[in-house]
């Protein structure tokens, strides 16, 4: 469907939204009437009729339903594997599509690494559902080198492998949010995303955002790009998104010192699933910190090797089909 086939816009409004960076019905559904009226000069009265044609026309309703027809819902929603079968297990079969999984944790924990992973398994988990992977660099820390290993190990072409690993190197708030907002639901719609990473969420607003007189804004501006992954989780299925997060000690009064994660309530409100990553000398481990069913506080251990994150026992490898 075309723009110009929805209600209420025409030939001059379809070249107003495409000149704003919106160029599908999808895409326009995800928009609230505020972001038009900035982005596409357009009176917020006009631009709610035109996002609720959208929303008709794709079938996006938000009429409720029953909770057995919901369950229902939810278990017919393929799981995207993490390549580690402790991992796996601890969360159910793997990540949730439209279910936003934050992993936090030092430097060194393993974030990075299993985001790796997920670009790779993404390619691979399903003949029918299997995709490209959009991964967010806010850090410098996306390794070619890593993909062409676990690749190999995984029985992909390493070559294959990279090109279906769309790299976008953001280096302010600004162009985070433009890759989210504007790159991420194109790529999705044109280019097969499955897998949207953004490693990490916290660094550019802890860097650009210094101070205490900062704050409030640094958490609206936070909260705007998380929204953002959530909306395109919702509009886009199947869908899988991922952020890294870093830590914060946090002293307790005759008590050693423990790590939570940085972004204070506006993370953890907008992360489904919230997991803490550790060494635990030649392993790590994985633990549930909040989830709306996975059992708080339970653990999972991996550890991590020259061909990517593998089980510590050694078991078998998944496979393409």
């Amino acid at each position: 469907m075309r723009l110009e086939d929805l209600r209420g816009v025409g030939k001059v409004t379809a070249a107003r939204l495409r000149a704003a960076g919106i160029h599908s019905v999808r895409q326009l559904a995800v928009m609230n009437p505020e972001e038009l009226e900035e982005m596409a000069s357009m009176d917020p009265l006009r631009a709610a009729k035109i996002i609720r044609a959208a929303r008709e026309a794709l079938g996006l309703s938000s009429a409720p339903v029953s909770a057995l027809e919901y369950e229902e819902g939810l278990a017919e929603k393929p799981r995207l594997p993490t390549g580690v079968k402790a991992v796996d297990e601890l969360l159910g079969g793997g990540l949730e599509p439209g279910a936003v999984y934050e992993l936090a944790g030092e430097f060194g924990a393993g974030k990075t690494q299993l985001c790796h992973q997920l670009s790779v398994m993404v390619q691979m988990f399903d003949p029918d559902l299997k995709g490209k992977a959009l991964y967010i660099d806010t850090e410098g820390t996306f390794s070619p080198q890593r993909i062409r290993a676990i690749a190999s190990r995984l029985g992909l072409s390493p070559e294959d492998a990279l090109r279906n690993v769309l790299v976008s190197r953001v280096e302010t708030v600004v162009a985070l949010e433009e890759a989210v907002r504007e790159h991420a639901p194109r790529l999705v719609e044109e280019d097969s995303v499955r897998l949207v990473v953004v490693d990490s969420v916290i660094a550019l607003y802890r860097a650009q955002f210094r101070g205490r007189e900062w704050l409030a804004r640094r958490q609206q501006r936070l909260n705007y790009v998380l929204d953002w992954l959530k909306r395109l989780g919702r509009a886009y299925s199947p869908l899988y998104l991922v952020v890294t997060n870093q830590v914060l000690t946090q002293p307790l009064p005759g008590m050693a010192a423990i790590k939570i994660p940085a972004g204070g309530n506006i993370i953890a409100h907008a992360s489904t699933h919230r997991l803490l990553l550790r060494r635990a000398g030649d392993k790590h481990v994985i633990q549930v910190l909040d989830s709306p069913y996975l059992a708080r506080g339970a653990v999972a251990e991996f550890r991590i090797t020259e061909r990517g994150v593998e089980d510590v026992d050694g078991g078998e490898d998944p496979k393409a089909d």
